[in-house]
């Protein structure tokens, strides 16, 4: 019976899985240029995919063409408006901190402003500014690590079909076994963690620009650094827009009182409904709709192991379990 298990289809998939998860945690350290490669393919072999279909133009032509198009464009607007960003990202670090300092005519303000003195959130804010000065620190190292994921991900995307052909060898080759395991494992990767990383980007893409015409409506200051925020925490799920209404709400009150703090309560709302009712079920399926409880579990275990990548591939990598599993949700009748 031992035997006839180890043999068994199942048994060959986990310990393949299991390997492959060993090489992964080997390769740790270029964990950020395998997730950024990654990403970077997927997306644009969609976008090279979608102008295929609209403009009858050479392969190579196209895919050269969009990489130079968005390079320019993110190179652009890094020269053109990064200084700007970093300006307003400074008033809105001293704008809060000013808030977070003075004392305040509203009782109740001043009570939470005095237990979160109580809980040390000044801490958590050092430990915060120090990771993003280490990061910014390292500039360089994140700066050479996009590049080459950008390249990697421009040569994979050139090559697609002959790498395609290439690697179909293997499944005549003395490890067909194993390839056609870890076949099944990289398709169901793509289809699951790739997708809703892609639905995950255009989601926090819509709420980002949802919610700065709402802050443009009520005068916020500081609506580049702004919406730069409010992109980046988009990116985790549900705990992204509770995150991101702290220091709007603290901002409103500033500058408008209990009223604006109302409007960006609503507004946000609102945003956050478009995202459950209209984008979710339209960009994800059924199955990838974790109960918030479970998201949040999913959240502070993946952010203890993986630190920040792990807040916003947390929710992919366990869809792509649940998908593994055939845990698809679907209830029976």
């Amino acid at each position: 019976m031992m035997n006839k298990m180890i043999q068994s289809s199942g048994f060959k998939r986990l310990l393949i899985f299991v390997f492959v998860a060993i090489v992964l945690y080997l390769l740790k350290d270029m964990i950020n240029l395998i997730l950024l490669t990654f990403i970077f393919s997927f997306l644009m072999d969609r976008l090279v995919l979608f102008i295929e279909g609209k403009i009858p133009l050479n392969r190579k032509v196209i895919v050269v063409g969009t990489y130079v198009g968005i390079v320019g464009l993110l190179s652009y607007a890094l020269v053109m408006y990064m200084p700007m960003i970093v300006t307003e990202i400074r008033a809105l670090i001293k704008q809060l901190t000013a808030f977070y300092t003075l004392k305040h005519d509203n009782v109740m303000l001043n009570y939470v402003v005095t237990r979160i003195e109580k809980i040390q959130i000044s801490n958590y804010l050092e430990q915060g500014f120090t990771f993003l000065l280490k990061y910014f620190t390292d500039f360089s190292k994140i700066s050479l690590q996009l590049l080459m994921a950008i390249l990697l991900s421009l040569f994979f995307i050139l090559e697609k079909p002959r790498l395609i052909e290439f690697t179909k060898n293997f499944k005549t080759s003395k490890v067909s076994s194993i390839y056609e395991e870890i076949e099944f494992f990289g398709r169901k990767f793509a289809d699951t963690f790739g997708k809703v990383i892609e639905a995950q980007l255009i989601i926090a893409l819509v709420n980002c620009i949802l919610t700065t015409i709402a802050l443009w409506i009520l005068h916020f200051p500081q609506l580049g650094g702004l919406s730069i925020m409010i992109f980046l925490l988009g990116l985790i799920p549900v705990a992204g827009a509770i995150i991101s209404l702290i220091p709007l709400v603290l901002i409103g009150y500033s500058i408008g009182g209990i009223m604006t703090v109302l409007y960006v309560v609503i507004a946000i709302v609102i945003v956050h409904s478009i995202e459950t009712y209209i984008l979710n079920p339209n960009l994800m399926s059924s199955k990838t709709n974790l109960p918030v409880f479970y998201t949040f579990i999913v959240l502070i275990f993946s952010e203890h192991f993986f630190g920040i990548w792990g807040l916003i591939v947390g929710i992919p990598v366990v869809v792509f379990f649940l998908d593994v599993l055939e845990v698809t949700g679907n209830k029976k009748e």
